[in-house]
């Protein structure tokens, strides 16, 4: 089988394909038949050495789809089930999406109901889920106003589509005034112009979902409604920490969170029930091969490529 290896950190030519044998399932692992996957720009710092915990050599990529290979010994699962799997390790602590196969904790391997491509797939698992677990987070409820603030990114488009499918009225915004009609067409019932870190408008709203995070976080709170909910998702500013934030200023009868990634099944159940009820689907960028791994990760930094994921394929 083919792995991408990063033995060092640098750039794209670090990528290497290295001929594997394919794992043997054990006790607690199976192994999974990788048939897709989405590449992020937060793998791209990993493979440059931006990620201090992750050690190489190292088969990156933190989600894949595909199907049960090889069941564990003693596995809920069955040979040749739709199954994917994010975060836990999985292209960190040990070797993740970029290879044919990968051996993969029998519980971080969670079963889905939907038959599209692999393609298609591969463009829910970790956005969709992020979004979804968002979400659930700042409890949705019909007929609420939700604001999604960076709306442009993964996590933000998947964020509309389904508040929109939960019976929210959803507002998103964009930095970039050439998308905000994009927006619109993603399903968002209004657009806002995000400028200088100052939304462009003295709407307030029932929820929050951010992905930008500390750098305008005093702005984004002022348009929560109080007894509304906010849940920071991304940090788009790449700033962590939230300094000089006065709390008696910004929380006055505000509840505040954030989505920690937790998965569970019962939720990826309910999300492709709602994905599969409403046909929902945000944009595909580009489609590449494994063997086109360097490209992808050339594309997937590009600042003026179409919105929408980066998928690569195995088969």
């Amino acid at each position: 089988m083919r792995a991408v290896v990063v033995h060092k950190a640098g750039g794209p030519e670090v990528l290497k394909i290295e001929e594997r044998p394919i794992p043997e399932a054990t006790d607690t692992q199976s192994v999974m038949r990788i048939h897709a996957f989405s590449v992020h720009r937060y793998e791209v710092l990993t493979r440059e050495g931006g990620s201090p915990s992750v050690k190489f050599p190292r088969v990156i990529g933190i989600e894949a789809v595909g199907e049960v290979y090889q069941p564990a010994k003693n596995s809920h699962l069955k040979k040749g089930q739709r199954v994917f799997t994010i975060s836990g390790g999985f292209g960190r602590e040990f070797d993740g999406a970029y290879q044919d196969y990968a051996l993969v904790p029998d519980n971080q391997l969670y079963a889905v109901d939907f038959n599209g491509s692999w393609e298609k797939f591969a463009n829910y698992p970790e956005t969709f889920y992020t979004a979804f677990g968002a979400l659930k987070t700042i409890k949705p409820e019909p007929g609420k106003t939700l604001l999604v603030r960076g709306g442009t990114t993964g996590v933000g488009m998947a964020a509309i589509e389904l508040g929109k499918a939960m019976g929210m009225n959803v507002t998103a915004t964009s930095r970039r005034p050439e998308r905000l009609q994009s927006l619109l067409d993603l399903g968002a019932d209004s657009a806002i112009l995000d400028t200088d870190e100052k939304l462009d408008t003295t709407d307030s709203f029932d929820k929050i979902v951010d992905m930008v995070g500390s750098i305008a976080i005093e702005d984004t709170l002022a348009h929560l409604n109080r007894g509304g909910f906010y849940t920071l998702v991304g940090m788009l500013s790449g700033e962590w920490i939230w300094n000089n934030f006065d709390p008696f200023e910004n929380l006055g009868e505000k509840y505040i969170s954030a989505f920690d990634g937790i998965v569970r099944q019962e939720w990826i159940d309910e999300m492709f029930e709602l994905i599969n009820k409403n046909n929902l689907e945000i944009p595909i960028s580009k489609v590449f091969k494994l063997d086109d791994i360097q490209a992808a990760h050339e594309y997937v930094m590009k600042k003026d490529r179409p919105m929408g994921q980066v998928i690569v394929t195995t088969d």
